[in-house]
């Protein structure tokens, strides 16, 4: 855990001073700039590192040497992947700030969205125009720009690299990601407003997809392959990291899609049942359609999607869901997912002290409760 602690030290040590420069160029432009700098630290501060914790033990699963997370020496060695990493969470933030202008979240992690702070900011202003409009337009640059600075991080990381090869390998998985998530995302904005026309036996196969490619490949299985191919990855150990991390991924968001539907909003950050008033298709609703009633059914069709939703209807769907079994299900499947993932690490060509932290992520990622 010690590794784990450091590193996540690390990482927030290379974004501060990746910010710090960046602000700097912010300034020479214009003061109008600082709300800029201002938000992307805010949603860059928090948050449980995931991804780079998940790229630094790709890292390590095939570099194999260990390091001391004291020793400055081992610390230049880290220098590419803590880039890398910090480089995912900086595209992280910046997916989140899209995602939340797509799904009108009012709220990320217990604090205003980032198109509601612009807003905010716009109204105490006293601007001319929309508050609202003025918001989503600001956190769509806010969204974009942390979407360049992610490349810019993970290049510095990579041009250190003496392994061009390694480098080359790192960037086209990063390339592949961020081509994969966007799909992922589009996939399932379609899928709330076009499952009406797609055949009931679909939908979990529909929703499958969603999770594969907005989620669970960009949250998990990317990040360690991404630290793989850093320290020179081979075909097998590569594919051992994709076996890991896929069902891991799908696990991981299976147990996001309850917490959008049950969490606990002290916990989460987010309104209780907020999915359901989003219209999410997840995995969870398909499977609940397929087992409700006709006239149940009908009834969760006209009520999800809805903004509108008041807590007695929140309450009423949650127990309708629970009632036909649907959570159960979706519970055995997290676990079925964790085991495949615990399976995948038995006899893989990697590193037993990542296959040990790794092991123990998977109770991390599948048991939480935010």
């Amino acid at each position: 855990m010690a590794h784990s602690s450091r590193l996540v030290d690390l990482v927030h040590e290379r974004i501060e001073d990746f910010l710090a420069e960046r602000t700097s160029i912010l300034r020479s432009i214009s003061p109008d700039l600082d709300p800029l700098d201002l938000f992307s630290r805010r949603f860059l501060s928090g948050g449980k590192r995931f991804r780079a914790l998940f790229c630094y033990w790709g890292w390590e699963a095939v570099h194999g040497r260990g390091f001391d997370p004291f020793d400055a020496d081992d610390e230049v060695d880290l220098a590419p992947v803590v880039s890398a990493a910090a480089a995912l969470e900086l595209f992280h933030a910046a997916a989140l700030v899209h995602d939340d202008i797509i799904d009108k979240s009012d709220t990320r992690r217990g604090a205003p969205s980032a198109h509601r702070l612009f807003e905010t900011l716009h109204a105490e202003s006293g601007w001319a125009g929309e508050a609202d409009a003025f918001g989503i337009d600001a956190a769509i640059l806010l969204g974009d720009l942390l979407l360049g600075w992610s490349d810019e991080l993970l290049d510095a990381g990579l041009d250190a690299l003496p392994d061009r090869a390694a480098a080359r390998a790192a960037r086209t998985e990063f390339m592949r990601m961020r081509t994969e998530v966007t799909a992922g995302q589009y996939l399932d904005i379609l899928e709330e407003r076009a499952w009406v026309a797609q055949p009931d036996d679909e939908q979990r196969l529909r929703a499958e997809r969603i999770i594969v490619y907005k989620s669970a490949k960009y949250s998990i299985e990317a990040p360690l392959v991404i630290g793989g191919a850093i320290a020179g990855a081979d075909g097998a150990q590569s594919a051992a990291l994709r076996e890991f991390g896929l069902p891991l991924g799908i696990a991981y968001q299976l147990r996001d899609d309850l917490l959008g539907v049950y969490g606990d909003p002290e916990v989460t950050g987010k309104p209780s049942g907020d999915d359901l008033r989003e219209g999410k298709r997840t995995m969870l609703v398909a499977i609940a359609r397929e087992r409700l009633s006709a006239g149940q059914r009908r009834l969760l069709d006209e009520l999800l999607g809805d903004p509108d939703l008041d807590a007695d209807q929140i309450r009423m769907l949650q127990r309708t869901i629970a009632e036909c079994g649907a959570v159960d299900e979706l519970e055995s499947m997290i676990s079925d997912h964790a085991a495949r993932a615990v399976a995948a690490l038995e006899q893989a060509p990697l590193s037993q002290a990542a296959r040990s932290e790794l092991g123990a992520l998977v109770r991390t990622v599948t048991r939480r409760s935010s």
